[in-house]
């Protein structure tokens, strides 16, 4: 999914401090797009915590009524320096690249996009057949130095491990993961030490997670009534843990609980994400954008658009040569790139 903020703001992202107990993120709401703009949760990143291991980018959305709109309909857009996970609760995503894949992801499947030296991609709720209900996160993890130049690829995982214990059940999308004395690791590609899981607990249920000490966690709550570590974590919230524990438990109270857990070894580069893109420095991000435009161009058939939203573009000639390559098949012609801001983005020092 790409950052559709008119106005994207610099994120410099650190590992940040290590707190002792349960640091609580709260969400904020963020329109992506113009007037028929979709709703997201956003946890990270913020202010409070931008990273959490290489994790740097959460999203949550729905549970959004799609049977009578276009549901998501996200026009091609670049990436540089990072994994685009996209992880369902209910619902279709038809997914579209610039390597030529053509891939709907539904619950329980993984759609992984490794965006390495600069891929593009859309992403649309197909348009005929659908379900009704739309309900998902969309995640994205930084590229350490060593790989994010690497050439884009893509990856579907329609089958990964599933544990279930007291009730609960436990699916791991990304990374590994113990769960009742077994090891679920999934078979989706990573470039640092990391895992994302999917859990399920009925009423009054609790499950025990094995994790790496060497990780930092965070779980975020779709729904349900749920404590992690015995601190409460509201719905759309995100509970954070810092390195150190070897086992985390989950809980649910008088509503079923669906969560996701996140973590990894602390990302110790500092980043600069700006937009649809992760770098290293303000020329990183610059060039990308440069690059971008490169292969966009207006539409002089269409005018400019409604207020708030891009003027209409198409591809430039060459575009399907050019560093981001071009999404085939998509109704309508790529986003354009937001402004830049007038001062050069920086990475803050690392305390």
């Amino acid at each position: 999914m790409s950052n559709l903020e008119t106005r994207p703001t610099e994120r410099t992202c650190t590992a940040g401090d290590r707190p002792t107990g349960v640091e609580l993120l709260t969400a904020r709401e963020v329109p992506l797009g113009g007037p028929r703009a979709m709703t997201v949760r956003r946890t990270i990143p913020q202010r409070q915590r931008s990273l959490v291991g290489a994790w740097c980018f959460c999203d949550h959305y729905g549970p959004d009524d799609v049977s009578s709109s276009v549901g998501m309909q996200v026009p091609p857009h670049p990436h540089i320096g990072l994994q685009t996970v996209s992880w369902l609760f209910a619902g279709e995503i038809l997914h579209r690249d610039s390597v030529g894949s053509l891939q709907t992801v539904r619950p329980g499947e993984l759609n992984l996009m490794t965006a390495g030296l600069g891929i593009s991609h859309s992403e649309e709720s197909p348009a005929e057949g659908r379900p009704p209900s739309l309900h998902g996160v969309q995640l994205w993890t930084v590229l350490p130095e060593s790989d994010r130049h690497a050439e884009p690829h893509f990856e579907h995982h329609g089958d990964l491990p599933v544990a279930t214990t007291g009730g609960a059940r436990v699916q791991v999308f990304m990374g590994a993961l113990g769960v009742a004395g077994e090891r679920l690791a999934s078979p989706a590609r990573t470039y640092t030490p990391l895992v994302g899981a999917q859990l399920d607990l009925p009423v009054g249920g609790s499950v025990t997670l094995e994790t790496d000490p060497t990780f930092e966690h965070a779980l975020l709550v779709d729904a349900g009534d749920a404590t992690l570590e015995g601190e409460v974590v509201p719905p759309a919230g995100l509970g954070y843990v810092a390195p150190g524990r070897d086992r985390l438990v989950v809980t649910a109270g008088a509503s079923p609980v669906r969560a996701v857990l996140i973590g990894g070894e602390p990302f110790t580069e500092d980043v600069v994400m700006w937009w649809n893109f992760v770098g290293r420095t303000h020329d990183d991000v610059a060039l990308a954008r440069a690059d971008w435009m490169a292969q966009v161009a207006d539409d002089p058939s269409t005018g400019s658009g409604a207020s708030g939203e891009a003027t209409p573009t198409r591809y430039a000639a060459g575009a399907a040569a050019r560093r981001f390559g071009e999404v085939h098949g998509y109704a309508s012609g790529p986003l354009r790139a937001p402004v830049l801001p007038d001062v050069r983005l920086r990475p803050r020092t690392r305390p």
